[in-house]
């Protein structure tokens, strides 16, 4: 069975400019994401799909293949990721999944990767997602309106407010992991109608979009380099 990591690397990005390559402890941010993919032994090819030569160049020195240049019309800000993956697909040949992995994602270890395959693997699924569980200070019944100054209950549900009764929620993580089947692809999802959840840690689950994120990144990476 042929199972593809995708790392989709676009040049632009206007949060934070050339974030791709940006320098997070001491190496270019997409080289993380390369290091986890390479690592992964469940993966039978890893490729970059990217519109940027510089960021082709480094990931072909960090031992990832890139096949083909993602064309400039589906490598924009609004470019809708299944268009990204559908594209890919077709380049090569129709494996029988796509392990979507966004280099905004630097803390997904290849454990987290092989992981989420063997869910999918075993559980014959649609998808497979990595998800971070919601802190109990963001969840529905926490969170408030400000109007003129004044709060008020966002959601006019009555649900617990004690941290001990309230749900677990879970969200995507960026999502650092998505495992996806080609057929569920060919229908136009990436996540299909049975979706399966692999929960990671927060501390894994850093998604870059800001500065602030890319500093904590720096932060937990170079402590996890020094043990």
């Amino acid at each position: 069975m042929e199972i593809v990591g995708l790392i989709p690397a676009r040049g632009g990005s206007k949060g934070i400019p050339g974030k791709n390559l940006a320098l997070v402890a001491g190496r270019p941010l997409i080289e993380w994401t390369c290091a986890a993919a390479t690592a992964s032994a469940t993966l039978t090819r890893c490729i970059v799909s990217t519109d940027d030569a510089q960021i082709a160049e480094t990931a072909r020195a960090a031992g990832i293949d890139v096949p083909f240049m993602r064309p400039a019309e589906i490598a924009q800000d609004a470019t809708p990721m299944i268009d990204v993956v559908r594209h890919a697909l077709d380049e090569l040949g129709s494996p029988e999944a796509i392990v979507l992995l966004q280099p905004t994602s630097p803390l997904r270890t290849h454990e987290h990767i092989d992981l989420a395959v063997r869910l999918w693997l075993t559980e014959h699924a649609d998808s497979v997602v990595s998800v971070v569980e919601v802190p109990h200070a963001f969840t529905p019944s926490s969170l408030m309106r400000l109007t003129d100054g004044r709060l008020t209950p966002a959601s006019s549900d009555v649900e617990p407010t004690r941290r001990q009764d309230k749900q677990q929620l879970v969200a995507r993580n960026g999502p650092a992991v998505v495992v996806t089947s080609r057929d569920t692809i060919r229908e136009g999802s990436l996540y299909g109608v049975d979706c399966r959840a692999l929960a990671m840690p927060r501390e894994a689950s850093i998604d870059i979009d800001t500065m602030y994120d890319l500093e904590l990144a720096d932060y937990l990476l170079r402590r996890r380099i020094d043990g």
